[in-house]
């Protein structure tokens, strides 16, 4: 008995009273909407209480006119209704249509900007843009694509050009300045660096560099142009020339000062402020000097021999170009490119000698008169001439100059080497001044990156000065009270 009322009561509240309720009006009314004649669901018969306990429940048979009771809380959907009013769904907004015919207005405006401005670009070459490139009107493109597509280009040329247009300062005028411009790489021309397991990098300076540089440097204004950047060329450049005697630290250029062409760079020798029919450039590397190769000497590269004899090869053929001083120094260079400099000049210089020695024994006349025949009007007495008597063959005017510079170069190694020692003091000092200088921590650092001025040093203070001119003026003062 207790079991089968247990099960009863269960199974009648298993649904909850609000919900049998709410799914049982539901039904009732959808019943009596669409059947009113039909009389209410009969309850549901119940067991006897005297009945026997089971274990197990026997099933009951539910009329077919009985609701079906669910479990969902949305049991039914009410249909659509349609009140007529047009529907929003795809249609946009009043502040939607403002901004996107805001937006296309823009896009056009953006549009016949381009245009105006594509059109601005096919405009003639102006006088301060060919002062700003330092180029010719000859030298640039005379079509209107061309002159466009260039004007583009150079919008971008923050990343393939230099950052100053200038890279040399202003000559110096004479008699302190030199009259033409000797441009040197470093790489495989003056040095020769190579890496191994176990030494790793090392430089090696190629046989007769410090002759080739101190004894140019007297024809020459030395400037170093190399394809490697400034934290590893200057350190070269500082061993080549110690003292700073031949390449003033304003002419030491690195990668930073190449343009960038079709990917590979490229020194361009019309933004060095120097005259170019009065410049030569030596590099062993004929894609780095492509834009001028009228200019350009391209020696082989050094391979590291001990004997090597390339360098001080090339000194008599620019030594005669500053001897000589040419308004131009393109169309020589052109007349020997593609040939063995060295090799092809020595030939030339000595058919010049054999010139000018058959030209001199020519002129050459044997002394054949006496003191007596400025009195008397006898004939002559010839006196014979003899081996030591003879006057020599005279110096070329090359040869004098050479003469000369050579007597320069070796007073100058004289002088280096009095005052090596004083030399060494003073860089040694100026390190030290430039180290007290450099900031001690990471806000000085900083500024002095921006551009900012280092910080003053501080100052030194003197404390047993001060503690005795402090007790000198506290015991007067107390002897005067």
């Amino acid at each position: 008995m207790f079991s089968v009322l247990t099960r009863g009561a269960l199974r009648q509240g298993a649904l909850g009273p609000s919900l049998a309720v709410r799914t049982l009006a539901s039904k009732s009314g959808r019943s009596s909407s669409n059947n009113p004649a039909k009389p209410p669901p009969s309850p549901k018969p119940t067991a006897p209480a005297d009945a026997p306990s089971t274990s197990t429940s026997t099933p009951v048979t539910v009329p077919a006119s009985t609701p079906v009771l669910s479990l969902d809380f949305m049991p039914g959907e009410e249909p659509e209704q349609k009140t007529g009013a047009k529907s929003s769904k795809g249609s946009l907004s009043s502040i939607e249509r403002r901004r996107r015919n805001l937006g296309r207005v823009a896009f056009g405006m953006f549009i016949i900007a381009g245009g105006v401005q594509a059109v601005y670009m096919t405009r003639e070459w102006e006088a301060e843009e060919l002062k700003e490139k330092k180029k010719r009107l000859e030298d640039l493109p005379a079509t209107h694509w061309g002159r466009a597509s260039t004007r583009f280009t150079d919008l971008f040329s923050l990343f393939q050009e230099p950052a100053f247009s200038e890279l040399l300062p202003p000559p110096m005028p004479a008699p302190h300045g030199k009259p033409y411009t000797l441009v040197l790489s470093i790489d495989d021309l003056l040095v020769k660096s190579a890496w191994s397991r176990e030494h790793g990098w090392r430089t090696a300076k190629r046989p007769g560099v410090d002759y080739f540089l101190a004894y140019l440097s007297q024809f020459y204004e030395i400037v170093i142009f190399t394809s490697q950047y400034s934290y590893t060329g200057a350190a070269v450049i500082e061993k080549l020339d110690p003292y700073g005697m031949f390449i003033d630290t304003t002419h030491r250029l690195f990668r930073e000062s190449t343009r960038s062409v079709k990917g590979s760079i490229v020194k361009d020798l019309s933004l060095l402020n120097r005259d170019l029919s009065k410049l030569i450039v030596v590099d062993t590397d004929a894609d780095h000097v492509a834009l001028q190769l009228d200019n350009a000497i391209i020696p082989p590269k050094w391979d590291g021999s001990r004997g090597d004899r390339g360098l001080i090869a090339l000194i008599p053929f620019l030594e005669s170009i500053g001897i000589y001083k040419p308004p131009d120094v393109r169309p020589i260079i052109k007349a020997y490119q593609g040939k063995d400099i060295p090799i092809e000049y020595a030939k030339r210089e000595a058919e010049d000698k054999q010139k000018h020695v058959a030209k001199w024994s020519g002129k050459a006349k044997p002394i054949d008169a006496t003191i007596s025949s400025l009195f008397f009007s006898s004939a002559p007495v010839r006196i014979p001439t003899t081996a030591a008597s003879a006057s020599p063959v005279p110096l070329t005017y090359l040869e004098q100059k050479r003469k000369e510079a050579q007597a320069l170069y070796l007073e100058e190694q004289a002088f280096i080497t009095k005052n090596k020692d004083e030399f060494e003091r003073l860089i040694e000092q100026d390190k030290q001044a430039m180290a007290a200088q450099m900031p001690d921590n990471l806000i000085g650092m900083l500024s002095v990156m921006t551009g900012g001025a280092p910080p003053p040093p501080p100052a030194q203070q003197q404390p047993s000065n001060a503690g005795t001119e402090g007790a000198q003026g506290s015991g007067g003062a107390a002897g005067a009270a």
